[in-house]
């Protein structure tokens, strides 16, 4: 079975491709390769925040519908 990977999972590996790409002493094919990689952690965390943002959006508009009556 394999597991999901998580947002905080996927941002660590983010800030670990970026770091290594800050090497001055990257080959060209090397450097190429991480920014490959980078751009999926990217799209999978951006897509982890919009999901995110959708539930909160829907959460907000379910609040706001419930509504208190007063009963005097």
């Amino acid at each position: 079975m394999t597991k999901a990977k998580s947002f905080e999972k996927a941002l660590e590996k983010l800030e670990e491709l970026v770091k290594s790409l800050e090497e001055p002493a990257l080959p060209l094919e090397k450097a190429l390769k991480l920014f490959e990689e980078g751009l999926k952690e990217v799209r999978f965390l951006e897509k982890q925040l919009q999901e995110g943002e959708a539930k909160v959006e829907k959460l907000i508009q379910s609040k706001q519908e419930l509504k208190t009556e007063s009963f005097s």
